[in-house]
């Protein structure tokens, strides 16, 4: 039961686990970093709506409104 080479093939194999696992966390990690890196360069650089100004936010609810009584007048519904 104590044979050594046992103990340290189960030592060398729980080694090379966790160093598989922490490899695996670490890629996740980085890709998750890449991901909130673009989303941050979006948002400087304007491209993201609803993530904007606030005027931004105003423009687009104001042009959603306008289509709406678009919408209304074409189907001869009365404001």
């Amino acid at each position: 039961m104590t044979d050594p080479n046992l103990t340290l093939v189960l030592a060398t194999s729980g080694l090379a686990a966790v160093a598989m696992v922490t490899a695996a966390m670490l890629a996740g990690w980085r890709g998750w970093l890449a991901l909130k890196r673009q989303e941050l360069a979006r948002v400087e650089s304007g491209e993201a709506p609803g993530f904007g100004h606030a005027g931004t936010r105003i423009e687009l609810a104001d042009l959603k409104e306008r289509i709406r009584k678009l919408e209304a007048i074409a189907a001869g519904v009365d404001l």
